[in-house]
């Protein structure tokens, strides 16, 4: 895929807001923000909270539940799918490869998100969208871009780890990001081999994209090796959806996973590696 097929502009966004083959996802951090700060005209919301986190197993959602949130937001298979968020994309990100983990066709994010389209001065509004139901069918899960703890543990030595935290969560100094609930794993540090290429090295400082040029030499040791797989993970899978974004659809590299469960998931398992 181009840079074209996954990532839209503002400019692209706003001139089809009245597209109906166009659905436009606000995932974002501050599951408040749609209410209570507007979104595009038009868009549609998921909660990332309640809605793609299945309650007491913290997994990702069934397929069923997941074809059940589309349909009741009247997004069909058919649709182009612009998702965007706050903080620069990341549970936008989290959307975005949730969508294609599911097997959806044509989905793409807003380059820069949320605050890029605040900033332009683009229309906002409160008016919840009206939208008929669908009867949107799910692909079972693409598990060539997903990690789970046995994998992760069975590639210890072979795989390229990315964590993709701040370099404070990865020495272990802190097991959240500053500012946000010190919640995590039991341990802190990191998957012993994993390198420490943060998430928000691939943005500038409007949110948007780096240039492709820029993005490989940033991830030029994972790679240079088309054969060995690369795991990103983070703390609990967003911000690692955005790296693997990064070097799958944009760098085009198709043999790397996210491992959503991430730190909170690994940090807490007894008998494991862990390095600071």
């Amino acid at each position: 895929m181009s840079r074209d097929d996954v990532l839209v502009s503002t400019r692209w966004a706003s001139s089809r807001l009245a597209d109906d083959s166009v659905v436009f996802l606000e995932v974002d951090e501050d599951v408040a923000a749609y209410h209570s700060d507007g979104h595009i005209p038009g868009a549609v919301a998921l909660n990332w909270r309640t809605e793609l986190q299945q309650e007491f197993t913290r997994d990702v959602v069934d397929r069923e539940r997941f074809s059940e949130l589309m349909s009741e937001r009247g997004i069909s298979r058919d649709h182009t799918i612009v998702v965007y968020g706050g903080n620069h994309n990341w549970f936008a990100a989290y959307a975005y490869w949730y969508l294609r983990l599911y097997g959806h066709a044509d989905v793409r994010l807003l380059d820069g998100g949320r605050m890029k389209w605040e900033r332009e001065g683009l229309p906002l509004e409160n008016e919840l969208p009206e939208r008929p139901a669908t009867e949107y069918v799910a692909d079972p899960q693409d598990l060539s871009i997903r990690a789970f703890r046995d994998d992760v543990l069975g590639g210890l030595g072979s795989d390229a780890l990315v964590d993709v935290r701040s370099v404070d969560e990865f020495t272990g100094r802190l097991s959240a990001p500053a500012g946000l609930p010190q919640e995590g794993g039991r341990q802190r540090g990191h998957i012993p081999g994993a390198v420490s290429i943060p998430w928000n090295r691939a943005v500038t400082r409007d949110g948007t994209f780096r240039p492709d040029a820029e993005l490989r030499q940033i991830y030029a040791d994972l790679i240079e090796d088309p054969d060995r797989r690369v795991v990103a993970y983070c703390r609990i899978g967003e911000r690692s959806s955005h790296t693997w974004f990064v070097l799958h659809e944009l760098l085009e590299q198709e043999n790397v996973v996210n491992y959503d469960g991430s730190w909170v998931e690994y940090g807490s398992l007894i008998g494991v590696p862990v390095e600071r």
